[in-house]
Order: structure tokens, then sequence, then C-alpha cells
């Protein structure tokens, strides 16, 4: 192995290791949105409705949920998709890695096979 390649590994280490500190990670879209209630005398039945109120838009066995983001947790969340963000880079990044390790034919020689699984050359 040369040592070009040996920097391919420290570097995929690295950004795997950077993988564990993204423990707040949320794979949603924010959005922000104004409603009105219940009460029919309330000034939001007039136009002046309730909000903005946040919320998550997120994925569940094929259907789409909104979820309400408490304002307390408002900057935690951002945080959250932030790493989301993140994450996606990161798995980039190790995918342009793996790719080079592979033309160079060092992909097999540097990960560890499954056990029970077949080596596909």
């Amino acid at each position: 192995m040369n040592l070009s390649e040996r920097k391919l590994l420290q570097k995929r280490q690295r950004l795997l290791a950077q993988i564990t500190e993204l423990n707040l990670l949320l794979n949603a879209s924010y959005l922000e949105r104004f409603s009105t209630c219940v009460r029919p005398q309330c000034e939001c039945h007039k136009g002046k409705k309730h909000g903005p109120r946040a919320y998550l838009s997120v994925y569940r066995e094929k259907r789409q949920r909104q979820v309400y983001v408490p304002q307390p947790q408002h900057d935690t969340v951002q945080l959250g998709l932030r790493q989301y963000q993140q994450l996606q880079e990161i798995v980039k990044a190790i995918t342009d890695i793996n790719l080079q390790l592979m033309r160079a034919g060092r992909l097999s020689e540097t990960g560890e096979q499954q056990k029970g699984g077949k080596r596909h050359e």
C-alpha cells in the first residue's frame, strides 16, 4: 500500500469518527406556519392568525408527518438539521475515498468482510 492510499484510509477514519459526534441529527424538513384556533370569536378568524409555529416534516411508514417543535427546542432542532447535512457531506466524502481505493484495486483490502458474506471482486 502506497502513501496516498494510507492517507485516504486515515482520512476515511477521521470522517467515520466525526459521525459519532452527530448525536442530534434530524432527517426532516423545517417549516413554520400560522394557524387558526377553535374559538369562533378569536382574532385569528379575522386575519390575525396565531404563529408562526415551527414544525418538522418527517417521512415515516411511507407517510409525511408534521411534528410540532416547542419554542425551547428551536435552536437544538436547527442544530440537528445541520448535523444531518454534515452527515450527508461525510457520506459523500467517504464514497469518494472508497471509489479512489476501488480504482486502485485496494477497496477489498481495506475493509473487513462481514461474516457469512461474499466478496465481490
